[in-house]
């Protein structure tokens, strides 16, 4: 299938682009000895960080449990959640988790180091714990080397946990004193600081600046946005992900409506002018959003477009947008290769099942283009990015059965 062919609103990865910002990163921390471990809530697709692992990475580091179930589900056994756990079901879930998987976490209180403390000891579990410092974000973290030295021995003095190191984010010019302070503080107690963690996609290319960071977490960097693309650290021509939308109505001489508004795009601004940046329209200002609208000035064009045509949008902030969309398609020379399902974008109570509904009758419409289903007037619709009709009904008959996911269809099938 052809790019064109797809129905937009659009998320698509120009994958040799992917592949060179894979392989770009890894040689540059790889040729500087510093440990790669992406951050895969950019992507939350199991076959992108599984690229990233084959390219040289040592693990991976999710933000959520869900994300981190999700990829231990597929097969990768090293994760990092940077992420105060808190609260008895997501310990349980956290301990379930390192029976599956390598794994280490942060914390940034006592309060929170004696909850992992019990449930790992109650799970036979001994588990690596880093303290994390705040590094400028004014988010998490311990606010000086005194309290992270202090974290460190209590984490250090427990049965069930062992220290791991340092994290912080982003990596900035206060990561080497802050490290070097706590490792002097740590010395005469002989615990050693064998991982400091930094991270960050605009900063990525200076990582080599900071010695004692040994390990980098970047997420953005595979894609590319307009925040990272303003930081230096990508470059239009770099960034490989996009959103191709259509023109849906002009309803003045200037203003141009795309079909993809919030629900599309996320509200991000990141410092920034506009929404997002129309490729095929540079001095286009995309200065408003409606849920399902994009309202675009065109007035500073020399061609503006018509009605119907498609145009791609470099997003604002990549990560958001992606969590948006239930696939990211994959295309190469023009031409659509892969579908991958957004795999780790949420879930009930972060990949837990959810609660149990009555059950109401069920419905199906089949139409061209895909096929819609649910619960009574629950519906979902996928979009036609499939190989040709799996049957040779269709055409005679009003009915199309193709849809994307083999799941669904063999679902679908069976009620008929």
């Amino acid at each position: 299938m052809h790019i064109d062919q797809l129905e937009t609103p659009v998320a698509v990865v120009d994958l040799d682009r992917l592949e060179a910002n894979i392989a770009r990163l890894q040689a540059y921390l790889s040729q500087h000895g510093i440990a790669n471990r992406p951050h895969i809530k950019t992507h939350k697709i199991p076959e992108i960080a599984h690229m990233q692992l084959a390219a040289g990475a040592v693990g991976i580091t999710c933000q959520k449990i869900g994300e981190a179930e999700i990829m231990a589900q597929a097969g990768i056994r090293d994760i990092f959640l940077p992420y105060n756990i808190v609260g008895e079901a997501k310990l349980e879930r956290l301990m379930r988790l390192a029976h599956r998987a390598r794994l280490s976490v942060t914390a940034d209180s006592e309060a929170t180091v004696r909850g992992l403390a019990g449930a790992a000891r109650r799970a036979g579990l001994r588990l690596p714990v880093l303290v994390e410092f705040d590094g400028g974000a004014a988010r998490c973290g311990v606010q000086s080397p005194h309290e992270a030295a202090e974290l460190a021995r209590v984490i250090a003095s427990s049965d069930s946990l062992e220290f791991g190191g340092l994290m912080t984010f982003p990596t900035n010019e206060r990561t080497e004193p802050f490290a070097r302070a706590v490792i002097d503080l740590l010395a005469p107690d002989g615990i050693a600081v064998a991982r400091v963690s930094g991270g960050g996609t605009p900063q990525m290319w200076h990582a080599h600046e900071r010695p004692l960071v040994n390990e980098h977490r970047a997420g953005m960097y595979i894609f590319g946005d307009r925040n990272t693309i303003a930081s230096g650290a990508v470059t239009p021509d770099t960034c490989s992900f996009r959103v191709i939308t259509t023109v849906v109505s002009r309803p003045t001489a200037d203003r141009g409506i795309l079909d993809g508004g919030s629900k599309t795009f996320s509200s991000d601004l990141l410092g920034l002018e506009g929404h997002g940046q129309i490729v095929e329209y540079p001095e286009a200002r995309f200065y408003a959003m409606s849920e399902e609208h994009g309202h675009v000035d065109f007035s500073a064009c020399a061609r503006k477009p018509a009605i119907g045509e498609r145009v791609s949008v470099i997003v604002n902030h990549c990560c958001p947008v992606v969590n948006l969309f239930n696939q990211l398609i994959g295309v190469r020379g023009g031409l659509v290769e892969v579908v991958w399902p957004v795999a780790a974008r949420g879930g009930a109570a972060d990949g837990a099942p959810p609660p149990p509904r009555p059950p109401r009758p069920r419905t199906w419409e089949w139409g061209v283009g895909g096929v819609r289903c649910g619960r009574g007037g629950d519906r979902t619709s996928q979009p036609d990015v499939s190989p040709p009709p799996l049957t040779g009904e269709g055409e005679g008959g009003g009915v199309d059965r193709r849809c994307t996911s083999p799941a669904l269809f063999a679902r679908a099938r069976a009620t008929q």
